[in-house]
């Protein structure tokens, strides 16, 4: 499943360097216990899964069938697809338990975040080209207004496991939200396994649990923009045990109409494309449901309110890539973040 909510097809200007700086951490583990590594692709996006025991308790086998169901559940691109089948419906649908556990946690963040969050906003994403389909044209106010009918979370309603819609154009999409769900659930089955130290990675999403030998936390690399703004560069490197990091951003994904940049982060509110300050969020949460949902409306604030609102959340932290009024590319963290970081960096 591709990455949309406010935004369609995450780009991360921002993104962890799952291959190096976390696996190896876990160099110096005992020799007791095996270093075991599960690689693939799925929600087209590829994984990898770092784990250690004495034996191999993870097959990729298992682990390809866990997000197939997942897929299954909540994949617009199957058309066989539960979600699909609530797309085509004319009143709703009911849930299996994956969909409505996502479903609830979307509408709590929709409700935060003022509708910032919104996995009704499909149609506009399709509309700017960012969809399924080559678009002829931008959509001119009018048109946006037309499209507008049919996207808002409120005309969605959970009712136990029964999603209702009010209109029969109602469309969802959870790719915004169900990618740090399959990594939440790929952790829990290693959990239930009996694996105490892993790390699980889905197109750049983590949720890390455990130790090195010497007791000190796993480090991840956060890579963001360089002077020139075309490779990335290591900017920061942080330091934890469990928790989960996500981020979103809008630097590599974009169109342009003439000299004017077109980013495919949409604000559903609006029904046009986020035009602020920021450039990256970085989102460190408990889990990775959690830090998936936020970080994508947290995009579509202004700096100011961005940390505001992570700084009145215990469970987050934040570290956020911005560009001030005179283009020059700057960052900014909360205390919390600040406190993760190793040596200072």
């Amino acid at each position: 499943m591709h990455k949309t909510s406010i935004i369609s097809n995450r780009q991360m200007l921002l993104f962890i360097v799952a291959v190096g700086c976390l696996f190896s951490s876990f160099s110096q583990r005992s020799a007791r216990e095996n270093k075991h590594q599960i690689t693939g692709y799925a929600q087209g996006t590829t994984y990898q899964i770092t784990y250690f025991s004495p034996s191999a308790l993870i097959q990729k086998s298992s682990v390809d069938s866990l997000l197939a169901v997942i897929d299954s559940s909540m994949s617009i691109y199957k058309p066989y697809s539960l979600i699909s089948q609530f797309n085509k419906s004319e009143e709703g649908l009911a849930l299996d338990a994956d969909f409505c556990a996502v479903m609830k946690k979307a509408l709590q963040i929709s409700e935060e975040t003022g509708g910032l969050f919104d996995v009704t906003v499909a149609p506009l994403v399709e509309a700017w080209g960012f969809g399924h389909t080559a678009i002829a044209h931008y959509p001119d106010s009018s048109e946006i207004a037309s499209i507008k009918q049919c996207v808002g979370f409120k005309q969605l309603e959970l009712r136990d496991n029964f999603l209702h819609k009010a209109k029969p154009c109602i469309q969802v999409d959870v790719n915004g939200i169900a990618q740090g769900y399959s990594v939440d659930k790929v952790a829990a089955y290693l959990e239930n396994r009996g694996v105490e130290s892993f790390i699980v990675e889905i197109g750049g999403e983590l949720r890390i649990q455990g130790e090195k030998e010497d007791g000190s936390a796993m480090k991840i690399g956060i890579e963001g923009p360089s002077g020139n703004e075309e490779e990335p560069a290591i900017r920061h490197i942080v330091a934890l045990n469990q928790g989960a990091i996500t981020t979103s951003g809008n630097y590599r994904k974009f169109k342009k109409n003439g000299s004017q940049k077109i980013s495919h982060l949409i604000d559903p509110r609006t029904g046009f494309p986020l035009d602020n300050e920021l450039i990256s969020v970085t989102l460190y949460a408990p889990d990775a449901t959690t830090a998936d949902g936020y970080d994508n409306a947290i995009m579509a604030m202004n700096l100011e309110d961005a940390l505001h609102f992570v700084s009145a959340r215990p469970a987050l932290e934040a570290y956020i890539i911005y560009q001030d009024k005179q283009g020059n590319v700057l960052d900014t963290m909360t205390n919390g973040f600040k406190q993760l970081l190793v040596d200072g960096r």
